[in-house]
């Protein structure tokens, strides 16, 4: 058994986290949870978003589930998401986009991942107001932190039996930083002769993914255009609430519904737990827990395609617990 640190976060999150150790533990999963908050919740009754309790657990398991959380928009804090992934190094951003039955969308056989560069690009935030009237953004691009990024997708391309990886820039218009992400990709891409390599300009990835995007198996890319095309990608397959993702780091990974935390409807039983249940997926695939991760798949899937299981977010006449009673009983049979 492995410790795993468990982040409820605010909102909703409360409530598919509980759904999604409900799901864990049906498989038996092999962890011990430890529960710590995280966000707005955090704030109000410790006094910090991110409260050290919280980093002491994620650096003592180096595996963490989180909730959505809420980080407020006034009092200057920093955040929380960005906050984790520098302080643990989280540099791989990990978003599968595959369309899933009974999800409406607009194409049926969308499968590809977006690997995102997390902790370089204009989300180190490093800003000054040049005068009253202007401000300027420093987007830093480092050779080693392209390398290790591209390394990943190509790795994880190999390892999944993808055969094609995309590389998103805009090295046509900022040649030096973009420049670079870019030529350092395609010499880490040489040592993959298996894999095919392609770059492609960030504003026609855009109109490719809504046009075509049963073409992308692997997309590497940098922090603020891996950020928008994550989302974009969501889009595509039925959006935020069918999305997981991770954060992959040498030494911890953080797993987590991307979704925000819908304090509109906390509370009410109506959340669906699909994207936190998915990122639960990818820790049970991350820790070699490969039929587990299966498993749990195999079963929501099948939820997904029932509409009277299914949450009324998705067209569906369930609710937050009656979709996962209906995924629990297809594990068990």
């Amino acid at each position: 058994m492995r410790k795993l640190t468990v982040i409820p976060g605010d909102g909703i999150g409360p409530e598919i986290t509980a759904q999604m150790l409900r799901v864990l533990k049906a498989v038996s999963a092999p962890f011990d949870y430890e529960e710590h908050p995280a966000g707005l919740i955090a704030l109000e009754t410790v006094g910090e978003l991110l409260p050290e309790s919280t980093l002491r657990s994620i650096n003592q398991t180096g595996l963490a589930i989180k909730g959505p959380t809420t980080t407020p928009v006034s009092g200057g804090h920093r955040s929380l998401n960005v906050t984790l992934r520098q302080k643990f190094d989280l540099y791989a951003n990990v978003r599968p986009v595959r369309s899933l039955p009974g999800v409406e969308c607009r194409f049926g056989e969308v499968d590809f991942v977006i690997v995102r560069e997390n902790t370089e690009d204009l989300y180190m935030g490093i800003e000054r107001m040049v005068d009253a009237d202007t401000a300027e953004s420093i987007k830093r691009i480092t050779r080693s932190g392209s390398e290790r990024i591209a390394r990943y997708a190509l790795d994880l391309a190999r390892r999944t039996g993808r055969k094609q990886v995309a590389c998103v820039h805009k090295a046509n218009i900022m040649k030096m930083s973009d420049g670079l992400f870019l030529k350092t990709a395609q010499d880490v891409a040489t040592k993959y002769p298996e894999i095919q390599f392609r770059d492609v300009i960030v504003d026609n990835m855009c109109m490719q993914m809504v046009t075509r995007p049963s073409q992308f198996e692997v997309v590497v890319t940098q922090n603020l255009y891996g950020d928008i095309l994550s989302d974009l990608g969501a889009g595509l397959v039925g959006g935020l609430g069918v999305a997981p993702g991770a954060n992959i780091g040498k030494d911890a990974a953080v797993f987590e519904a991307v979704h925000g935390s819908a304090p509109d409807i906390a509370g009410q039983n109506k959340a669906n737990p699909t994207a936190l249940i998915q990122s639960a997926v990818m820790l049970l695939e991350h820790i070699g827990e490969i039929e587990k991760s299966k498993a749990i798949m195999t079963a929501l899937v099948s939820t997904l395609a029932d509409v009277n299981a299914r949450t009324g977010d998705l067209g569906g006449r369930g609710t937050t617990s009656s979709f996962t009673d209906a995924l629990l009983q297809k594990i068990k049979s």
